[in-house]
């Protein structure tokens, strides 16, 4: 779990690696979030493909974070940081201002 700040200091937290809710939950995940593209993109894997609940889980955290990290969202502490640079979502570069 890394935290990220936005610049108003709207402060979120966001789970990183499998996302064992959206194994569970399924298209509730995305939706709960507020994240209608993913909710649709769930729904019709499973619908044409029947492979998105096996799929998903593997990429979805990862895509939330980096959608929250272009709506201005920033790692909140050096270790959100570190933890982001580890797993490839961001590089050093992205946060040198």
């Amino acid at each position: 779990m890394v935290n990220l700040i936005n610049d108003a200091g709207v402060m979120k937290k966001a789970p990183v690696g499998f996302s064992w809710t959206m194994l569970l939950f399924g298209p509730f995940v995305p939706l709960f979030r507020g994240d209608v593209k993913w909710t649709i993109l769930h729904l019709l894997l499973l619908l044409f493909f029947g492979i998105g609940w096996i799929v998903l889980p593997f990429i979805y955290n990862k895509r939330h974070i980096v959608n929250l990290l272009e709506r201005g969202y920033k790692p909140a502490d050096e270790e959100a940081r570190i933890a982001l640079v580890s797993r490839g979502i961001i590089t050093d570069m992205n946060l040198k201002e």
